[in-house]
């Protein structure tokens, strides 16, 4: 299976502000100089991900991205979806009734069980995404990684974050 290179995006991206204090946003331009990608390619990630309510776009010169509700209650799942859709990624066509030698419909009166085994395999995965949080994946971040990629990730978010009045 291949996802998009933007599900990879996602996820880095709504880690990154999980990250920020409570009420600070980060702008889109600063979190694509962050992750070296372009920011209207973000942008177009970014809104799925507000739209899948995991992320809120504050408007305004002083604007940007923020949790739209806690880390600890946004899986990987939640993030993958809001970027490629609810769709299974294998679609039977049902193709074994095609060709010259498909005798009708009549001859498959169960379920295609190459769908079957696709679809209990999307369903592990699925399962296996949402016991992730990006909580989780910041915890490990922080335990496991060099602690200069921590300080100068930590520095940059902190000198480009835009903390908002409540």
């Amino acid at each position: 299976m291949k996802l998009s290179d933007g599900v990879e995006t996602a996820i880095h991206c709504t880690a990154a502000v999980a990250g920020l204090p409570q009420g600070a946003v980060m702008a889109a331009a600063d979190l694509a100089e962050f992750h070296g990608v372009s920011a209207s390619y973000l942008l177009k990630h970014l809104k799925a991900l507000v739209k899948a309510d995991l992320l809120v776009s504050v408007p305004g010169p002083t604007g940007g991205y923020r949790l739209a509700r806690p880390a600890d209650e946004i899986t990987l799942l939640d993030v993958v979806l809001a970027v490629e859709g609810p769709e299974p990624a294998f679609r039977c066509k049902e193709i074994r009734r095609n060709g010259p030698c498909a005798p009708g419909p009549s001859a498959f009166p169960r379920p295609c069980n190459i769908n079957r085994a696709m679809l209990k395999a999307e369903q592990a995965y699925r399962a296996a995404l949402s016991q992730t949080t990006i909580a989780d994946l910041n915890s490990e971040f922080l335990a496991t990684s060099d602690p200069r990629v921590v300080e100068r990730a930590d520095n940059y978010f902190t000198a480009q974050m835009r903390p908002q009045k409540t």
